[in-house]
């Protein structure tokens, strides 16, 4: 007589409220990225120069993608092989936008400004994160996830539509 082994799904580690807030940020922030992005694309916003900086370019294709992502994956069931493959694509994705951050010098006469910190938060959160989850603190991973992706994609993606900000150009301009 054998046995067969049947895998459980893992459970969500967030309480739907905070899965649908996640979702609904997650949401409207792509939305209106991806509407500010099609604007200037297809040359409906104002003219910004700037923008065909390599670094920025790099920036958008890699923070765009991340935005939905990220929501999936805290709102989907955690642990198993899918969510370990898209976590290292958006772990892939974020440091590769830290990185290409470190050249973009456009609001602060070619300098770094106060907005450089959060590119040195996320290349430091990158591995924290992943770190954590191969040693098993999940309470931890769960932490650096959380924290990482509300703070430098949907608080900081906020950010980017203040008044004069190249996102906010492209959407209202």
């Amino acid at each position: 007589m054998s046995t067969v082994t049947v895998a459980r799904p893992q459970p969500f580690d967030l309480p739907p409220q905070a899965r649908v807030a996640i979702a609904l940020a997650s949401g409207g922030l792509f939305s209106l990225t991806l509407y500010a992005a099609l604007r200037w694309m297809l040359g409906f916003a104002p003219p910004t120069p700037w923008v065909r900086d390599f670094a920025l370019a790099v920036h958008l294709i890699t923070v765009i993608p991340a935005i939905p992502l990220g929501g999936y994956l805290f709102a989907t069931r955690k642990g198993g092989p899918r969510h370990r493959l898209l976590g290292k694509v958006w772990l892939s994705l974020m440091l590769t936008t830290a990185v290409a951050t470190i050249f973009i010098r456009n609001i602060n006469h070619g300098g770094f400004s106060w907005i450089h910190l959060l590119t040195l938060l996320a290349i430091l959160a990158v591995p924290q994160a992943l770190l954590s989850a191969r040693r098993g603190d999940i309470a931890a991973h769960r932490k650096h996830m959380l924290t990482f992706y509300l703070g430098s994609l949907i608080i900081a993606g906020g950010f980017t539509f203040l008044p004069g900000r190249t996102m906010w150009q492209w959407a209202f301009g």
